[in-house]
Parts: C-alpha cells; sequence; structure tokens
C-alpha cells in the first residue's frame, strides 16, 4: 500500500488453528489485523473469529476451499469466492471487500469473478512470517512503509509444534526492530 507512514499491514490467512490464546493476545495487544478466511476452515466454528472481528480486525475473502484459481474456469472462480461472500456476510454481517487468491495466483477471470462477486481489490503481500523467520520480496530482507505481511491461522501441527501465539509474538517483534508499527489495512484503503 503506497503510504509515507512507518507502517505496515498484517493480513492471516486460512483459518485452520482456532487458539483462544490468539484472542486475548490481541485484546491485550490490540494489534489491528486483516482476516482472510477460507470458509471451508472456519465453518466449523465461525464463533472463534467474531471476538477478533469486535476487536475492529475485518473478515476478507480467501475463497471456499483454497483452490490454485487459474485451475478454475470462469464459473468456478464466481462459485470460489461469491460462495465465500454470501456466507461470511451472513455470519459476520459484512461482504468482505477484499480478496487474496490463494497462492498469489490469479488473473484476469479471477478479477472479474471477484468484481462480479462484490469484491473491491485483490490483495497480495511483500513478506511472509514462518514458524520463527521472515520471507522478503526485498533481496535486504527488509520492510518498507506499507508492506503487507502475511501470516495464518496454523497451530502446533502446522508450526512444528509452535503455537500461533509464539508465531505472532516474533513476527512483531520482527517489525517493531525495524522500526514499524501495525496500521489496519482497510484504513488505507478508500473503497468506492
Amino acid at each position: 500500500m503506497p503510504t509515507k507512514d512507518r507502517v505496515v499491514f498484517v493480513t492471516i490467512d486460512d483459518g485452520q488453528e482456532k487458539d483462544p490464546k490468539f484472542v486475548e493476545m490481541l485484546r491485550d495487544l490490540r494489534v489491528p489485523v486483516s482476516m482472510f478466511l477460507t470458509d471451508g476452515n472456519v465453518r466449523d466454528d465461525y464463533g472463534y473469529f467474531k471476538p477478533l472481528q469486535a476487536l475492529g480486525n475485518h473478515v476478507q475473502n480467501h475463497t471456499l476451499t483454497h483452490p490454485v484459481m487459474s485451475h478454475l474456469g470462469p464459473e468456478g472462480q464466481r462459485r470460489e469466492i461469491c460462495g465465500t461472500q454470501k456466507s461470511l456476510a451472513r455470519e459476520y454481517g459484512t461482504a468482505p471487500q477484499l480478496f487474496r487468491p490463494p497462492f498469489g495466483m490469479w488473473g484476469s477471470v479471477t478479477q472479474e469473478a471477484a468484481r462480479e462477486c462484490g469484491i473491491q481489490g485483490i490483495v497480495l503481500w511483500t513478506a511472509s512470517m514462518q514458524i520463527h523467520d521472515m520471507q522478503y520480496d526485498d533481496p535486504h530482507k527488509r520492510l518498507h512503509n506499507g508492506d503487507v505481511l502475511l501470516a495464518h491461522f496454523r497451530g502446533p501441527k502446522q508450526l512444528k509444534g509452535e503455537s500461533m501465539t509464539k508465531m505472532f509474538a516474533e513476527m512483531l517483534k520482527r517489525i517493531r526492530r525495524q522500526g514499524f508499527a501495525v496500521a489496519r489495512l482497510e484504513d488505507y484503503i478508500s473503497f468506492r
């Protein structure tokens, strides 16, 4: 996101892990995040994400089943995006405005399907948090104003025994060590 502010944006994908300690952590730290949820991962407990939403965090679209969008035709892509729009709007009271294509893979068909489903923008990322370190697009391994950071709702099974709270704390340390604050992505986007 273009900005002169010394901020980055934290986005969290999927929704597999539903750690109550992570809700407590965000409640205590008041760090804004944007949640790009995959309906297939969250439908077993939509309620888990409601306290996170109540903190001012936005629920955004990450498809029904997390497919590679380019492997689907126009109708399949619309089904993935529009289906999630409907379920997330029903559960969280507002339709997502942003879409993150799984694996960051998308094209003109995806863009058209997203538009038809009411999406205002497609969001990718410039750095991602792994278990203990970050992967950067920048070859010098630095963050920049307006970088969008990717993390996932994952737990010990996917994080080699580590918790989501530990992974998130590591990410915040790296952000602060480089002199950045975390801002809410949606506050920096103007929707038509």
